[in-house]
Formats: C-alpha cells, sequence, structure tokens
C-alpha cells in the first residue's frame, strides 16, 4: 500500500508540470494536472475512507467529493470548479485558479487523514 509521501510526491509532480503550463499559456493542460493532483490526495483518503461508487478516474472522484457533503462548502466549491467545462468561448463562468483550488482540496483532506 502506497505511502503518505508516495502520494505527496505525486502530488508535487503535477503541480509542477500545471504551474509550467500556466507559464506558456496552456490552462487547459494546468486544470488537467490540477485535478490528477487532487486524485493523487483522494486516492490516499479513499484508502482509510472508502466510497462506494469512487473510481480511480480523478474527474469521477472530484464529482463525488463535490456531492458529499462530508466535506464543507469551501471544498465542494473548489471540486465544482475544478469540474466546470469551459464555455465555448472558451471562459469560465467564475474566476478560478486550478492550482489554488487543487491546494484547498488536497489541505483539508490531509488534515482528515492526520487527526
Amino acid at each position: 500500500m502506497p505511502t503518505k509521501d508516495y502520494y505527496f510526491d505525486q502530488i508535487e509532480k503535477e503541480f509542477t508540470t500545471s504551474r509550467e503550463a500556466l507559464k506558456v499559456g496552456n490552462e487547459g493542460k494546468a486544470r488537467v494536472c490540477a485535478r490528477r493532483a487532487v486524485g493523487q490526495a483522494i486516492t490516499w483518503f479513499l484508502m482509510k475512507y472508502p466510497r462506494n461508487g469512487w473510481s480511480p478516474d480523478a474527474m469521477n472522484q472530484l464529482k463525488h467529493l463535490r456531492d458529499d457533503s462530508f466535506f464543507p462548502e469551501e471544498v465542494r466549491g473548489a471540486a465544482t470548479r475544478l469540474t466546470t467545462k469551459i464555455s465555448e468561448r472558451f471562459t469560465y463562468p467564475f474566476t478560478t485558479d486550478p492550482i489554488e483550488d487543487a491546494q484547498l482540496i488536497i489541505k483539508y483532506i490531509e488534515q482528515v487523514m492526520e487527526s
């Protein structure tokens, strides 16, 4: 069974790629990497707190987290922003920083896992 260190190494790799993507203006890739970072944290969380129907797919996990009342509203709001599709004009219906949203979710999961 992977350790916390394993998951957080994977999370940091995704954040590094996400930041690099933002630097070159590739917001789509940055969002995908931020989602995958959260997916690593959720997978770690599910080891201790299994949930029925939560697949290993990061987008699926985020959608389930978004709808799970176990998580506080601000965490579910970050999941909502990370799962919201962009419009045909490639804009979002709100201001969003995918890395910040991912970090908020991951920080909460870390607190739960260490309590």
